[in-house]
């Protein structure tokens, strides 16, 4: 009976779970830093995507594995801790704080950027202290945004998106842009070289940032070891299709570059190009309730995984495991992230959104490698296919984590790495120099 009450209602099918994960990831972000990737890439934003894409898909199917492997926990972290080593798992769980705690000062730079290109009479500094201030006011009383107002938010983020595209195709229609439907110029640019392209794939990955989202799930999905590998692979294959598609008309309706008045809020420049002032304000309402949703979340995320750290002595308790009486809400932490967000004040969106894929890429690289751990390794699942599934495909996924990891922005990895090396030295300190375990962490509760 008691086990009973404790597991959830399984009710969610393939594709409810493969709409969560895209509404996690917030399809509309891939206009919210077009203009930061066409100067990264000399313009080749297609091509950059389709890079990430191609990385992202085979660490999508090395979560699956491990859904597999461990259908109830559904992390990283867990994932390293059980197959590699548990300092190791540690590291990585520290590095999926990273992108926890700083997630939500990056949704707030880029919507206040895009809300200052508007009003620009209004400072980007006031849109940041507006979002922290209310999103933090609305998670301290515990307000939550529910699925159904989720799914309606994604549904105006993919109505934006149709309207965008067709209002190109009407664009192109009239000559204007490039005046054609089909060039392989979005891609391949002969003044363009590949390093750049893997600079700004190294970016592009953030937009994919929640695809594995749906791991959390496992335990109200009917036949989650079936189902969560096939959605966790969908949900990356469409956000990217999705993501090149869109590019790829952003390039044809737009296709110099330089032209952009602040690469930082391209995507609005774009939207009043080909739709003029109402559109422009369609979009703009798109993604601004796409960011403060997302920002809602992720604040609120962040706070309940550093309670779930202080409860359980990973984090001092009198901090971080501090309920408020009336509310039940972490308030202490909830001001934490807020509180974090106003570095906002002083980043690009370039440094900011790197900086989140330190931790990414370096979650990413571990998934793939806890995949050869468990079956490779530990099982000795080594003959026939299982050689190519269990070694080969993970090895190519960790090899493009690593290499896209590579081509962060510099200043994103003198800051990850100072993140890393704050780590290090609490796992010392934790494990009085590795002479015992270091404490679980349940960071898969944060979801």
């Amino acid at each position: 009976m008691e086990q009973s009450t404790q597991s959830l209602k399984r009710t969610l099918t393939l594709w409810p779970v493969v709409l969560f994960g895209l509404a996690y990831m917030t399809p509309m972000v891939v206009f919210g830093i077009y203009g930061v990737l066409a100067d990264e890439t000399g313009g080749v934003v297609a091509n950059a995507y389709l890079v990430a894409m191609v990385a992202m898909l085979f660490t999508a199917y090395s979560y699956g594995q491990m859904v597999k492997a461990y259908p109830i926990s559904g992390s990283a972290y867990t994932f390293t801790r059980k197959s590699i080593n548990p300092h190791l798992g540690f590291m990585v769980g520290w590095a999926v704080i990273l992108d926890y705690v700083f997630l939500p000062m990056v949704i707030w730079l880029i919507g206040s950027v895009y809300l200052n290109a508007a009003f620009p009479a209004i400072g980007t500094w006031v849109w940041i202290l507006a979002f922290i201030i209310i999103t933090t006011g609305i998670n301290i009383i515990g307000i939550r945004v529910t699925t159904t107002i989720n799914f309606i938010m994604m549904l105006f983020q993919f109505l934006v998106i149709g309207l965008f595209i067709i209002l190109s195709i009407v664009s192109l229609s009239h000559g204007e842009g490039m005046g054609t439907f089909f060039t392989a110029t979005p891609f391949f640019n002969g003044d363009v070289s590949f390093p750049l392209v893997l600079a700004g794939a190294s970016i592009a990955c953030y937009s994919f940032l929640g695809f594995d989202a749906v791991t959390t799930l496992s335990e109200e999905t009917i036949d989650p070891e079936k189902t969560l590998p096939r959605a966790i692979f969908l949900i990356a294959l469409i956000g990217g299709a999705i993501f090149v598609i869109v590019s790829y008309f952003v390039y044809l309706v737009f296709p110099d570059h330089t032209q952009f008045e602040n690469y930082d809020t391209a995507g609005l420049e774009i939207a009043r190009f080909i739709g003029g002032n109402l559109f422009s304000a369609i979009f703009l309402a798109g993604l601004i309730t796409a960011q403060f949703a997302s920002g809602l979340s992720a604040q609120a995320s962040a706070s309940r995984l550093l309670f779930a750290m202080g409860r359980d002595n990973v984090l001092p308790r009198k901090i971080f495991g501090f309920l408020h009486r009336s509310f039940r809400t972490p308030i202490v932490n909830i001001g934490i992230i807020g509180i974090i967000g106003l570095i906002a004040l002083f980043m690009n969106v370039s440094t900011s959104t790197s900086f989140i894929n330190f931790g990414a890429f370096i979650t990413f690289t571990f998934v793939n490698l806890s995949v050869i751990g468990h079956y490779f390794v530990r099982s000795k699942k080594r003959k026939g296919k299982d050689f190519i599934l269990f070694l080969v495909l993970p090895l190519i996924g960790t090899a493009l984590n690593i290499w896209l990891f590579t081509n962060l922005d510099v200043h994103a990895l003198t800051l990850g790495s100072i993140w890393a090396g704050i780590g290090f030295i609490y796992l010392l300190f934790l494990t009085k120099g590795f002479k015992k375990e270091p404490p679980e962490m349940k960071l898969e509760e944060a979801d």
